[in-house]
């Protein structure tokens, strides 16, 4: 016979005459209503669901209590909504809410096979910790769902083209790298000298706040390797669906090689890449630098002068290419930059082809710190390099649901440009009492949520768009 046990009385200091007492005893009670959004973006563009299609179960049918879209669903949104941890969701698995939105016939859990799960709807840690390590093989005996890499790849490629309503003129691919510093003995675990630790060094690659690759590397390598491998499959899916788009490629210095430079001119692509300055660069701006010195010390503010020329490296280049220099004088002294590009001269004058077309790629590196600050994409913690990319993959395609949510559904309110982080502040963590019955949900959300009019607005605009799954 159960026993019903009496909450435990909390009392805090008073208010007034008035006692101040509190209690765990609200009901079902969720602290991520917000979470109702990242399900309507979710069905209407299909993102995890694609992502679940990666995967092969090899699990006994009979004794699954977990889809294989539940765990992903599961694991993804939990990242979106601030839990970067497996064993966040031992404290998760009571969750109404989030058994609902997961596609639970039974979100309370009450009729899970072990009595001691039973009120736990969710999957606990360590059966989200099979879906990360089961090898390539599943030859073990409880690790029995294995991901696909090549279909995850293709994926991400895809939903970046489905995402545009129509043909673009232009797309400009940033590439750029990143560290992830490891703390432990993780499969490809190197020194890299210039981080000044051990670490991964993943290679991404976005379009505005779209993210086309994420991919992890090992650090014993250069920055560039393997770009014109990734560069080379992204844009014969790009022109597979649209022929006549114009093709940019932006990068820093790190990725001005012979071998992706050649590759993009016998292959119609652009390219606009930071390029290290050295004393030959130097030598062909001589009179530039003197120009920018002698406007500094007439206005006594920073001075720019912008020039291009022809130049050809002594050993590593094949040909001459165009290079942009930006000369500037500053209160310290000179600050010259550099860029090598195969636009033509007619594209843009140098000032703007610098401050206006390379100096946007700033942006991307913002796009990578909100997957790494903000969707936990350097937790890398596992042992083996394909479950650490897995890993990564699941911050990824939280992002993308993330910045999906921000770019459709926040259009036109006042977090259209908010990071991920603020937006999971301000929008998916509001208090949401939810009512279970036989007929119907209903989720009573904080009516003080000091931004309803912007989840009411992105609730609005999701609903333009057809249900996919």
């Amino acid at each position: 016979m159960s026993t019903q046990c009496k909450p435990i009385q909390i009392e805090f200091q008073g208010f007034g005459r008035r006692e101040v007492r509190a209690a765990f005893d609200g009901g079902h009670i969720s602290s991520d209503g917000g979470v109702l959004l990242l399900r309507e973006v979710d069905r209407r563009f299909g993102i995890t669901q694609g992502l679940a299609e990666c995967f092969t179960d090899y699990r006994r049918g009979d004794l699954i209590e977990h889809t294989v879209l539940e765990l992903i669903r599961q694991r993804i949104y939990g990242i979106a909504l601030g839990y970067e941890d497996l064993n966040d969701h031992d404290d998760l698995m009571r969750d109404p809410l989030l058994g609902m939105v997961l596609g639970k016939r039974d979100p309370q859990g009450s009729d899970r096979r072990r009595r001691c799960d039973r009120g736990k709807a969710l999957a606990s840690s360590s059966t989200l910790n099979r879906l990360e390590l089961t090898p390539a093989d599943a030859d073990v005996r409880y690790k029995k769902i294995v991901h696909h890499p090549e279909a995850i790849e293709e994926l991400l490629i895809t939903l970046f083209l489905d995402s545009y309503e129509k043909v673009p003129g232009e797309i400009i691919l940033d590439f750029d790298t990143t560290d992830d510093e490891l703390h432990g003995n993780q499969e490809g675990r190197f020194f890299h000298g210039y981080y000044r630790c051990y670490c991964y060094l993943p290679l991404y690659v976005t379009c505005g706040d779209r993210l086309v690759v994420a991919k992890l590397r090992t650090s014993n390598r250069d920055q560039s390797a393997g770009a014109t491998e990734v560069l080379a499959h992204v844009v014969e899916r790009i022109r597979a669906r649209w022929p006549e788009v114009r093709i940019v490629v932006r990068a820093d210095s790190g990725f001005a090689r012979e071998e992706l430079m050649e590759w993009c001119e016998e292959n119609g692509v652009f390219y606009v890449l930071g390029l290290a300055k050295n004393e030959r660069l130097l030598q062909k701006i001589g009179k530039e630098l003197v120009a920018a010195r002698e406007l500094y010390e007439r206005t006594e503010k920073a001075a720019r002068v912008f020039t291009h020329f022809l130049y050809r490296t002594l050993k590593s280049w094949s040909c001459f290419r165009r290079v942009t220099a930006k000369v500037e004088h500053l209160e310290k002294g000179s600050n010259p930059r550099f860029i090598v590009t195969n636009l033509p001269e007619e594209y843009a004058t140098p000032k703007v082809l610098y401050e206006d077309i390379y100096c946007a790629r700033g942006d991307m590196e913002n796009r990578i710190k909100e997957q790494q600050l903000d969707l936990f994409a350097d937790r890398t913690s596992t042992r083996t390099m394909r479950a650490n990319q897995l890993r990564l993959w699941f911050s990824s395609f939280a992002y993308t649901l993330m910045s999906t949510l921000r770019r459709v559904a926040l259009n036109g309110t006042r977090l259209a440009k908010a990071t991920c982080g603020s937006i999971r502040v301000r929008l998916l963590k509001i208090g949401a009492q939810v009512c279970i019955s036989v007929r119907r949900f209903v989720v009573r959300l904080a009516s003080a949520c000091p931004y309803q009019e912007a989840f009411i607005q992105a609730w609005r605009n999701l609903q333009q768009y057809p249900l996919r799954c």
